[in-house]
Parts: C-alpha cells; sequence; structure tokens
C-alpha cells in the first residue's frame, strides 16, 4: 500500500480507502447504465454476443471517465481523480494539456 500511496502522492490510509470506494462504485454504476443504454440503442444480447458486448464496453468507458470525476467530486477528491482522468486521457491521445 505505501508504494501506491507514494506513486499517487497519497498522505494517509483514509484518503486511499475513500478512492478505492469511488472506484467501486463509478465501476458498478457505469455497468449498470451501460445495459440499459446499450438496449434503448436497439442493441440487446439477441443481436449476438459479437455485437452486443462490444457495444456495452465501448459505451462503459465514457460513462466510467464521466462518473469517476463525478464521484470524486461527491467524495471530496475531484483534484485527485481529475489528474487521474487527464492522465489516462492523454494515454489514449483524447487529451492534450495547453
Amino acid at each position: 500500500m505505501d508504494k501506491l500511496k507514494a506513486r499517487w502522492n497519497i498522505q494517509d490510509n483514509w484518503q486511499l480507502t475513500v478512492i478505492f470506494i469511488v472506484f467501486a462504485i463509478t465501476g458498478s454504476t457505469a455497468a449498470k447504465f451501460a445495459g440499459p443504454l446499450v438496449e434503448y440503442l436497439g442493441i440487446t444480447k439477441e443481436s449476438g454476443a459479437l455485437i452486443y458486448w462490444p457495444a456495452r464496453i465501448l459505451l462503459i468507458f465514457p460513462i466510467y471517465q464521466i462518473l469517476l470525476v463525478f464521484f470524486g467530486w461527491l467524495f471530496g477528491e475531484f483534484q485527485f481523480f481529475w489528474n487521474f482522468e487527464k492522465k489516462m486521457l492523454r494515454m489514449f491521445g483524447l487529451f492534450k494539456e495547453q
């Protein structure tokens, strides 16, 4: 845990616990939202696994990014998650810092 705290520049275990909680809530919520959204778009499991699952996964990604910052803000860790988000988007080439 100490390596993770050092890597993320976190001072105490409470902050690390809050960050883990935010990651857990965000992942679960994004997965829950993706199901109905895929079905709203007319893609169901009957469409076939090769269509349904890639579509669902592609929808989870942007939902997750938005929810991560939102839940980070809600739990008082906005700055950590905003920096985390920018780093992740830079990795995918979707964010360029001015």
